[in-house]
């Protein structure tokens, strides 16, 4: 990737968000991204104008991250996570400060009322727990209640031979901690996990910018856990994304006669499975507990994510799952437990290819 690349990148970022739809698409389909910004921007009625704010503010972003040590993860970075490549409106830059291989790992999504009851604290606390010491990244968004319930659960279960616990999405940039209060909590955070926004540096937390931050929350995920939500929770949107990203949805029962937990009940009534224990949830993921690599050739073969993905060919992942006649989410599912197993690797703009060797 080059410097231009990343700045163009940027500047995609910052288009205003009736001229974004369509740069996820524009993106995979191998359009330059100084391109898709240029033809973006003829759909603004004052162009230059729009030009050049973003190209100023661009610059300064840039700047900024340089200064204060932060990674700006672009999505034609070999490293910029592949389950966020593959949803429909990727962020052009994830800003990352801590581990960005916390990012890549296994992860599972806690959400829930802001305004928890402490049933729901203790159980975002002990399934974050939980997870966390089973390898199991937690990610939520760093909000009041089970979100920091669910980062304290697995900081909680770090050790030495953790490689990263939890993950918080933010709704501002980088650096920007809302709640004011989280502060220490986020400093935790980068140290055993990230910090993740597809905001610039220094961009104030605004109410649009939630439920935008919910698509990478789930995006990030294998499946979310909605633990106590309203009616009209924002966790329900959350919900929604991972269903549209074919991620998995289950849910905490909760006290029927509060009414706090009317959300989450109704996502049960419409399928979603029972949580009571991290255990739940690694069986409806159909995790190993010690991932086993293939030991022969034919057993590789036998692999229908394997067969469609040729040595040393990079693939987007709707091509692998074309070839295997699989579901996306299925195949995503498999691919990451071959990269755990040293088979498979990544390469950029959310394509995968399996290294050319003896599996």
């Amino acid at each position: 990737m080059t410097v231009n690349d990343l700045s163009a990148l940027v500047k995609l970022s910052l288009l205003p968000l009736r001229l974004k739809r369509f740069v996820g698409e524009h993106l995979r389909a191998g359009t330059p991204p100084a391109t898709i910004f240029e033809q973006s921007l003829e759909q603004s009625h004052d162009q230059l104008d729009t030009q050049r704010r973003i190209e100023e503010r661009t610059a300064r972003a840039l700047r900024i991250a340089e200064h204060v040590g932060l990674t700006a993860l672009a999505w034609s970075d070999p490293a910029y996570p592949p389950a966020i490549a593959a949803i429909f409106d990727p962020p052009p830059v994830l800003w990352v400060r801590g581990e960005v291989r916390a990012l890549q790992a296994q992860a599972v999504a806690i959400v829930g009322s802001r305004a928890a009851s402490p049933y729901a604290l203790a159980v975002a606390d002990r399934l974050a727990a939980d997870l966390a010491a089973r390898g199991i990244v937690v990610i939520s968004g760093l909000a009041r209640g089970v979100d920091a319930a669910a980062h304290r659960g697995a900081l909680g279960a770090t050790t030495a031979a953790t490689r990263a616990a939890t993950v918080a999405v933010l709704g501002s940039g980088v650096g920007v901690i809302y709640p004011s209060e989280h502060k220490p909590l986020a400093r935790d955070i980068e140290r055993a996990g990230a910090i993740v926004s597809e905001l610039v540096p220094r961009t104030p937390p605004r109410a649009v910018f939630f439920p935008l931050r919910n698509r990478i929350i789930s995006g990030l995920s294998r499946a979310v856990v909605v633990i106590e939500a309203g009616e009209r929770s924002g966790s329900l949107i959350t919900a929604r994304c991972a269903l549209e990203q074919g991620r998995e949805v289950l849910a905490v029962p909760g006290n029927v006669l509060s009414g706090r937990n009317r959300g989450a009940h109704a996502l049960l009534r419409d399928g979603a499975k029972i949580v009571e224990t991290a255990d739940d949830i690694l069986e409806e993921l159909r995790l190993p507990s010690v991932p086993s690599p293939f030991g022969d050739g034919e057993a590789a073969s036998a692999d229908p994510v394997l067969a469609a993905l040729p040595p040393g060919e990079e693939c987007e992942l709707d091509v692998i799952a074309e070839r295997a006649g699989l579901a996306p989410s299925r195949v995503l599912t498999r691919l990451f437990e071959l990269e755990m197993q040293g088979v498979v690797g990544r390469a950029g703009g959310g394509r995968f290819v399996r290294f050319d060797r003896t599996c």
